[in-house]
């Protein structure tokens, strides 16, 4: 681990130089060679400090750590606020969670901030002061003094005491028929319905322990995990992104349609070839792509939409369809605002659909079906936040959701969300 040790010191060194007591935003960058066990994850759960993030690319390419707040943001609209009005340099990131409900959020402009791009890292100090930078550098210094050793990320070791659904059963059976009935009457063509889990354990849950053991087994997903404060997590292992920005360059995509994955690769190619030539998946994933073509048209030039392909994942596997195009203007609110909550999370249309589950579901969402991500004046990116969970101490939250069209079976459907919801339950519960 002397690398992170290697690089907090020529930090320290770089904090030293004289700063003006004048307002600002400044970063310092120290270059992390890739070459021990250095595990970012592992560094963020052994401090006290707060808040905490981990991002991780679907692809393996991209992951950050991202730890103590400079500035807090309580939505994405402030964050970008923040970046134009600094007149910041391109690379800097700001971190966290949108809610479902996108004008609310939690992102934050890290004190610390490691960052792997394919095989270089760098560990980035950010100052900031509305008053004085000398004055942040030294809270800066004070910072780095109480960040301690790395150390290995615990086994999980729990015992649940408690499961509950909400909805239970017999009422999400009852939801599914009320939803495909209001569907018949014209009301909206698709609304997505989700499930909460609660599970009381005989200890608290280690939020970053439980990540790094859906990082192992969920492979081809994004993963990430805000840690608010020492009893407080949101985490998750999702598939979808939500949009990628690289300048102008735009990607997107409509991740709907479920069937079971297997763990055998010919069982699960048949269940593939079912998925894709099945109507009912594939009616659901074309409503989406054309309601997130319909969102992007007036803010886009040429839509690009790619010919649909089979996600498999560890549980179940999914229809994709990737939108590629390319903005008008660089907007990372307006991405935002367009495109969440997407027609896979929400359904169509989507303040038809938002309503009904408002008035419906027994739970409220808060970041679940929000995104996880960063943005920065050059680029930004954002998975969408399913297949995730809140901890509060003892307790977890698990969530899942299904698209419910016409000629959805509720049977079906509680079977989907079953295999949804196991992405991250198996790694707690022993059945």
């Amino acid at each position: 681990m002397q690398s992170i040790f290697i690089a907090l010191e020529r930090l320290r060194d770089q904090l030293a130089q004289a700063l003006p007591a004048t307002p600002g935003l400044r970063h310092f960058d120290v270059s992390f060679p890739l070459n021990d066990a250095f595990d970012p994850l592992a560094w963020l759960g052994s401090q006290t400090c707060y808040p905490q993030f981990y991002w991780q690319q679907r692809n393996g390419d991209e992951e950050l750590a991202a730890l103590g707040s400079v500035a807090h943001f309580s939505s994405l609209a402030l964050a970008s606020q923040f970046l134009k009005a600094c007149d910041a340099p391109d690379t800097t990131r700001i971190c966290g969670l949108n809610a479902f409900n996108p004008e609310q959020g939690s992102l934050f402009l890290p004190r610390l901030l490691w960052l792997r791009n394919a095989g270089i890292a760098t560990l980035r100090l950010h100052l900031w002061s509305a008053t004085s930078l000398q004055d942040d550098a030294r809270q800066a210094l004070d910072f780095l003094q109480q960040l301690g050793e790395t150390r290995p990320i615990p086994a999980l070791a729990l015992q649940a005491l408690r499961e509950t659904h909400q909805p239970d059963k017999p009422e999400w059976l009852r939801l599914i028929r009320l939803a495909t009935q209001t569907i018949a009457h014209g009301d909206f063509d698709k609304v997505v319905l989700a499930r909460a889990t609660d599970v009381q354990f005989n200890q608290p849950v280690n939020a970053i322990a439980l990540m790094a053991a859906s990082r192992a087994l969920n492979l081809h997903c994004y993963h990430f995990c805000m840690v608010f404060d020492a009893s407080n997590a949101f985490l998750g292992s999702t598939p979808e992104r939500l949009w990628r920005r690289r300048g102008v360059l735009l990607r997107t995509e409509a991740l709907a349609g479920t069937v079971a994955s297997h763990a055998e690769d010919k069982q699960a190619q048949r269940l593939g070839e079912w998925l894709m030539n099945d109507d009912k998946n594939q009616r659901e994933n074309m409503l989406v792509v054309e309601d997130i073509c319909q969102r992007l048209q007036h803010h886009t030039r040429t839509l690009e939409v790619l010919p649909a392909q089979i996600v498999r994942l560890r549980k179940v596997q999914h229809l994709r369809r990737c939108i590629w195009t390319a903005l008008k203007h660089t907007d990372d609110e307006q991405c935002l605002n367009v495109l969440q909550p997407t027609a896979a999370v929400a359904g169509l249309p989507r303040q038809a659909a938002r309503e009904f589950i408002e008035n419906n579901e027994p739970f409220d969402r808060e970041w679940y079906a929000g995104s996880a991500g960063y943005l920065s004046p050059g680029q930004s990116e954002f998975c969408v936040a399913l297949r995730s969970a809140r901890l509060q101490n003892d307790a977890l939250r698990l969530y899942a959701g299904a698209g419910i069209v016409s000629g959805s079976d509720p049977e079906q459907e509680w079977l989907e969300i079953e295999n949804k919801a196991a992405g991250l339950r198996t790694l707690l519960l022993r059945d």
